[in-house]
């Protein structure tokens, strides 16, 4: 018996210790990600930037929740369909309120669901559905709704955006795709009567597209282009992005990624990782929009990194591609910072009023042009890079790998092998487990009273 109890204890003292910690470090790291709640009062906004509306271009509905929305999944697809100059693109939600992507950028929508409908009179030419967490029933019913009201039109689904789609039933006797996460923690299994496939970047069923991970949905995109405006379309947006793994959509076919050893980085570095970085996100005007997803969906997502995004205009920041960004923090009441990321190219010169007003705002944390030099490389390079040196090499490759990026062996990571501290971290909480234990075994399980009773 005072085995069994020894063994008992030692094991729920383990659990107690590293399982009840880590649980909250992880639960703690994934809301600040997907329910970045803004610290800030909402500015009074006096009007927000819509692209002009052109009845003889189809028009394309990219979707914002009441809830999150997936920064990468929501951004690139808008700013692709834009880049083509053939669309009208806008961004719309169940209504004109501030919404927040992953990792907390905030933006203004275009058009309410209800507006777009009244301005085109029919339904747009095509829906993007990109990843919607499902939390608040209440709050995302419009969305479901407003998709099957226009079931009949074109959809296209990024990453896990196809279990939003899913669960419209419109998917239902279909073959689809979805991340590749979904395939192994079981979140396909509510949704029996999709023919779900793992082993392609993009499915395209009828009216549906839908995609793998996050950059499965640039083959994604790009093949609905190449379909409606043709292949030299899509070549040429492909090359403007520097996009290097344009074959896919072509042929979509790849050996899937799947939760293995490698999944341990991530888990570490979202429990254990107490000391997380504080980067700020410079906003700018005519900002590059998918330059900007990179940073939350390289650093923010890692498990390592808090980012803020930072701006002193208090009206909505328009980007290249007219979405209308809100700032969260000014330089008078920005949080203190580690690093201060401008992403873009072209950011030396576009940001260079609010990079000043920054300097002279008296904080010593220097602008960095993360994007700077990389006017050749696909917008996720200089990030990943980056991320190794700032954090480790392990966690730089598993972001690559979470991300789909087929052209990752490309890039050159330096830094070190892995998060001393998020594998530290575990490691002493297990000592102090084992410690605990070994106190209650001593002083409650070994002690034995004269009379050879066990004390109760």
């Amino acid at each position: 018996m005072k085995i069994l109890l020894r063994v008992t204890v030692y094991l729920l003292t383990f659990v107690i210790f590293f399982g009840g910690i880590g649980a909250f470090g992880y639960i703690r790291s994934n809301q600040e990600y997907w329910n970045p709640v803004r610290q800030t009062p909402v500015p009074e906004l006096q009007s927000v930037s819509v692209p002009e509306y052109n009845p003889n271009k189809p028009t394309v509905a990219v979707l914002l929740s009441n809830q999150t929305t997936e920064v990468f999944d929501f951004m690139v697809p808008y700013e692709m369909f834009a880049m083509t100059e053939a669309y009208n693109v806008y961004a719309v939600a169940p209504d004109k309120n501030i919404k927040t992507l992953s990792g907390g950028l905030d933006l203004m929508p275009h058009y309410s669901f209800n507006e777009l409908d009244r301005l085109l009179g029919k339904s747009p030419d095509l829906i993007v559905i990109p990843a919607m967490p499902i939390v608040d029933e209440a709050k995302y019913k419009p969305v479901r709704e407003w998709i099957r009201k226009h079931s009949d039109t074109k959809l296209l689904s990024i990453c896990a955006g196809a279990l939003n789609l899913a669960d419209t039933g419109l998917l239902n006797g279909k073959e689809a795709t979805t991340d590749w996460k979904s395939f192994d923690y079981g979140d396909i299994k509510k949704y029996p009567e999709v023919k779900w496939k793992r082993d392609l970047r993009y499915v395209s069923d009828g009216n549906i597209v839908s995609s793998a991970a996050i950059t499965s949905g640039i083959d994604a995109v790009l093949y609905v282009i190449s379909q409606q405006l043709g292949e030299p379309m899509a070549d040429k947006i492909a090359k403007e992005m520097n996009y290097p793994s344009y074959g896919f959509v072509k042929n979509p076919n790849i050996d899937p990624n799947r939760v293995d050893a490698s999944e341990l980085i991530f888990t570490f570095n979202q429990a254990f990782q107490w000391n997380k970085k504080r980067s700020g996100a410079l906003l700018y005007k005519g900002m590059d929009d998918g330059a900007l997803t990179t940073i939350f969906d390289t650093y923010a997502t890692s498990g390592t990194t808090r980012v803020y995004t930072v701006s002193d205009d208090k009206q909505p920041i328009v980007t290249k591609y007219h979405l209308n960004l809100v700032t969260r923090y000014q330089t008078s009441n920005a949080p203190k910072l580690n690093r201060l990321l401008v992403p873009g190219v072209e950011a030396e010169s576009l940001a260079a009023e609010e990079v000043k007003k920054w300097n002279a705002g008296g904080s010593n944390v220097v602008p960095e042009f993360i994007h700077s030099g990389s006017a050749n490389r696909f917008i996720f390079d200089a990030p990943l890079e980056d991320l190794a040196k700032q954090e480790d090499v392990l966690t730089a490759k598993y972001d690559a790998k979470r991300v789909e990026y087929r052209a990752a062996d490309r890039l050159k990571f330096e830094g070190k092998p892995f998060s001393y501290e998020a594998f530290g971290i575990p490691v002493l909480i297990t000592l102090a487990a084992l410690l605990t234990a070994y106190f209650i075994d001593r002083r409650f399980i070994r002690k034995v009273r004269k009379g050879g009773n066990i004390p109760c």
